[in-house]
């Protein structure tokens, strides 16, 4: 029978990218995607909540409600796992990221909000409640600065790398 992508039969590589290579293709892959999941454990156990973001470099950020599930969890134990991954097609299409770090909450008024704020694309959710973009909500954000993050790409075999790399800060 033929393979369309012959290369997975084989064994795969153990070579490592070079550190700029590998955050050029984390960071492509938290730019094209918006969609992710955040993993969390709280008194009541793990939760597990797909949540919309936005990145600012290797931080990925979102709105939050203060009192929703995700947060009073974050509360509890700030340590906190995040799953972006692309639409797969097959093996030879998986891409995606865990990013293991530290959630902060960031209130309104937290002087590192701002900074955070500007990578948040709130325009479109804003007009499609009917809100006038003349007044910027004031929403909670929630930011993870990744520590640690295993990236997966198996197109990666094709160049002799590891399907599975490994970033740290």
């Amino acid at each position: 029978m033929p393979l369309t992508n012959p290369w997975l039969s084989e064994p795969s590589p153990a070579g490592q990218l070079p550190r700029e290579r590998l955050e050029e293709r984390i960071l492509n892959l938290l730019s094209s995607q918006n969609m992710c999941v955040l993993a969390t454990t709280g008194p009541g156990g793990p939760l597990a909540t797909p949540v919309r973001y936005f990145h600012l470099n290797f931080a990925v950020i979102f709105t939050a409600a203060p009192r929703s599930p995700k947060v009073r969890n974050i509360a509890a134990d700030p340590r906190v796992s995040v799953g972006i991954f692309a639409p797969l097609v097959g093996l030879a299409s998986s891409r995606g990221a865990q990013l293991f770090g530290t959630a902060r909450v960031l209130g309104p008024d937290h002087p590192d909000r701002a900074g955070y704020w500007a990578a948040v694309r709130w325009e479109n959710e804003h007009a499609e409640r009917g809100r006038p973009l003349s007044e910027p909500p004031r929403d909670t954000l929630v930011v993870v600065e990744a520590d640690r993050i295993v990236y997966t790409e198996h197109w990666l075999r094709r160049e002799g790398f590891a399907p599975r790399q490994n970033w740290r800060r």
